[in-house]
């Protein structure tokens, strides 16, 4: 109850700088008949090459690739904004809104400054896409800035923005890609707005309803863990979670299903964050050898 407490309180304060803004933010998209990952590029962001960004946003490249089918929910990665308080710097808002100080020179960066200067008081500043991409054999921060931020000079971004210290990447692992430049079209800024509408009505009046609906569903994930079937298992539960109504018990089954999913996608990194979220929502969760298997176990970083 406390954490569903905390998220209302959260939501009604962003509703209510979305009630004096017209600024765009990442949002939802329901597949139709037709459509295609270039398409839907082309329609939000005006060039299909950012088809590369929905699949990443997605998880779709997990098992080799996943097709787009009618009634799938996919997150459209554009921007956010954020005014400027009194006192504010850019490493405490790089904290707030990225999780890290030093991706303060990002952020600062990205806005036309810098990170040891104070923004400007009353100033709309755009805050980075942070876009999830797994790790795999053969990657190179090099290869990935140029896939995804378009310049193969901005690897020593990737590198401090992921405390990497010039360490190497694991495959499975997750990286976090800063992405500054997401101009979105008409069609693409009418439909940010319409999900952050639509996402403040539900916080009004429905939160208790899509509770109870995906508590319903909620047999379903465990039923796709059961029968292996990975893929769909990380997209309803990504969707579950995507709500942003669960409540703790509720996230607790959520993550834990996705760990298992994860670990059988081996996509470690994700297993992991999984990992974690299901034991700080469930104080009473154990990582008992005779219930979990060792590489869920090693995934939780509880193996011998």
């Amino acid at each position: 109850m406390r954490g569903l407490v905390r998220w209302l309180a959260a939501l009604s304060v962003v509703c209510a700088l979305l009630a004096g803004s017209r600024s765009a933010r990442a949002f939802t998209h329901v597949v139709v008949a037709g459509d295609t990952l270039a398409s839907i590029a082309e329609r939000y962001y005006g060039k299909i090459q950012y088809e590369h960004l929905l699949v990443a946003a997605n998880l779709l490249e997990l098992e080799g690739g996943s097709s787009i089918v009618r009634g799938m929910r996919l997150e459209v990665p554009a921007l956010s904004h954020r005014v400027i308080r009194r006192g504010d710097t850019w490493e405490a808002l790089a904290t707030e809104l990225l999780g890290l100080p030093s991706r303060s020179d990002v952020l600062s960066m990205s806005n036309g400054s810098k990170p040891w200067l104070f923004p400007e008081e009353g100033a709309e500043i755009a805050i980075p896409y942070n876009l999830r991409v797994i790790v795999r054999p053969g990657d190179t921060l090099v290869g990935l800035a140029l896939k995804y931020m378009g310049e193969m000079n901005k690897a020593w971004v990737l590198d401090r923005y992921n405390n990497l210290k010039g360490g190497r990447m694991d495959p499975g692992t997750v990286m976090l890609v800063p992405l500054t430049d997401l101009p979105l079209t008409e069609p693409g800024k009418k439909a940010a707005l319409r999900d952050a509408e639509v996402l403040c009505s539900e916080a009004a009046g429905n939160t208790l309803k899509t509770q109870r609906r995906i508590a319903q569903e909620i047999p379903l994930l465990i039923a796709d863990v059961r029968a292996g079937r990975y893929v769909d298992a990380v997209a309803r539960g990504s969707r579950f979670i995507a709500t942003g109504a669960l409540s703790e018990p509720q996230l607790a089954v959520v993550h834990r299903q996705l760990v298992e999913a994860y670990v059988a996608l081996e996509a470690a990194g994700l297993a992991r964050s999984a990992c974690e979220e299901w034991k700080k929502r469930d104080p009473r969760a154990r990582l008992d050898a005779n219930e979990l298997s060792p590489k869920i176990l090693r995934a939780c970083g509880a193996a011998p």
